[in-house]
């Protein structure tokens, strides 16, 4: 200990620095940490989560809650498939789902805010309103956040692309992504390949080069954090590409066919049915291969015009796949610890309009979830007869997201930092649905 220039533990009094923190910087961090609202997260009943994105708005009278008693102008073109829970059926297109529906949770009186797609992604995967002043995390990179990497996998994987989804968080908690369409027969996974003429021995020595370099940059960097964050990139990327394991979750290759069929690779290639199955079945290898959050999107379901064609080109393929995909699970003890939701932007109007289409609606749409700690069979809320309003158990995004959250193992009410140390809290004011729960 010296005076003038007093040593404790690393923090210098004299200088008064701590690290590139001065004094009053340290108990001022101290002060805010102190008002940031900290609760820990463990894991909860859904170890891991498969989120099916269907863009462009999937219409709930054809899908997931059809009002077959309704005049024919709000009825739509299909008619209904029976299901094992009494008095509970689902679109005519969807014959596979409804036969699985005594496992799913379906809630189908969620009401969202404004009709316009931009607006109704970013509120449907991230629990925010759209604003001007700040970027929202989705829920797949504060899962990424909260919780580490069970393995070599990373924590949080897109099938596909993803842009812009970690929001203030930094950018080391955004997804893996895919690249590719998994039906095809020559999908390779992006970023995960060697360049032609290098084998792993040659790539291990060439890390440790790189790792001696970066370590002399972080000597004269004023701002090692870019690098940092780049190093952890390149740390990952190398575990991926060493790892049999890694390669193993995503070679579809391997798969027996029985089960490539069952999920649906060679039936149903019509529209964008091509897509759904291979890629549910990569969802499913990389849960069991332990990763936290898997996001998947599929089809386009913006049908202002010629509703029903667009149903009966692109609906059977996911249906074969969605049912197969929840069964499979099932199957391999898997359901109760993965939590499945399909989600879209918002709704569609209640009166087919003047092109056979629906246009868009926010005020009352329906979203399906299953397994991950949710009560199997549980139909919550509804639509009025013509599925303009709620009816019955109104649920705001903020519910729907905080039930997801606390099933996580994740108190929506806890506040992380965004630039400027302003604490935000993952979701404002949401209330776990009880009812949802098993």
């Amino acid at each position: 200990m010296r005076i003038g220039s007093l040593a404790l533990g690393g923090l210098t009094v004299g200088g008064l620095t701590l690290g590139d923190l001065t004094l009053g910087d340290f108990f001022r961090l101290q002060s805010v940490q102190a008002e940031q609202k900290f609760f820990e997260s463990k894991e909860g009943p859904a170890k891991s989560v498969i989120q099916i994105i269907l863009p462009g708005a999937i219409s709930a009278q054809e899908s997931w809650n059809p009002k077959p008693e309704s005049p024919l102008e709000y009825r739509g073109p299909f008619g209904v498939n029976k299901t094992p829970i009494p008095g509970i059926v689902l679109g005519e297109m969807m014959p596979c789902t409804a036969k699985v529906v005594d496992r799913l949770t379906l809630v189908r009186s969620v009401v969202g805010k404004i009709p316009d797609h931009g607006a109704g992604q970013y509120h449907m995967y991230r629990g925010y309103p759209m604003t001007p002043a700040l970027k929202h995390p989705t829920i797949g990179s504060v899962v990424n956040h909260e919780f580490p990497a069970r393995s070599e996998l990373p924590g949080y994987l897109v099938i596909g692309d993803a842009k812009d989804e970690t929001g203030y968080l930094p950018a080391k908690f955004g997804p893996f992504t895919t690249g590719g369409d998994p039906s095809n027969a020559n999908f390779q996974v992006r970023d995960m390949r060697l360049p032609s003429g290098i084998d792993v021995e040659t790539f291990e020595s060439r890390k440790t080069i790189r790792d001696v370099i970066n370590s002399q940059f972080r000597k004269l960097e004023s701002d090692s954090a870019p690098l940092d964050t780049m190093d952890a990139y390149y740390q990952k990327a190398y575990q991926m590409i060493s790892s049999a394991a890694v390669r193993q979750a995503f070679d579809l290759s391997s798969e027996p066919e029985k089960i490539k069929q069952r999920y649906g690779k060679d039936q149903f290639y019509r529209g964008a049915g091509s897509r759904a199955g291979m890629r549910m079945l990569l969802a499913r290898r990389l849960v069991e291969a332990g990763a936290r959050f898997v996001t998947l999107k599929y089809g386009s379901w913006d049908d202002h015009s010629a509703l029903q064609t667009n149903f009966e080109q692109s609906m059977p393929a996911f249906d074969h796949a969605f049912a197969a995909l929840i069964s499979d699970l099932d199957e391999r003890g898997l359901l109760d610890s993965t939590l499945v939701w399909v989600a879209s932007e918002f709704g569609r109007t209640p009166k087919i309009n003047k092109v056979a289409g629906r246009d868009h609606w926010a005020r009352v749409f329906s979203i399906a979830m299953a397994g991950g700690g949710l009560k199997p069979g549980m139909i919550y809320g509804d639509s009025d007869a013509t599925s303009t309003d709620p009816a019955s158990n109104a649920v705001p995004l903020a519910d729907l997201h905080s039930t997801i959250y606390r099933q996580i193992g994740i108190n929506s009410d806890k506040e992380l930092m965004a630039a400027g140390q302003r604490p935000i809290e993952i979701i404002d004011g949401g209330k776990p649905i009880d009812a949802l729960v098993v």
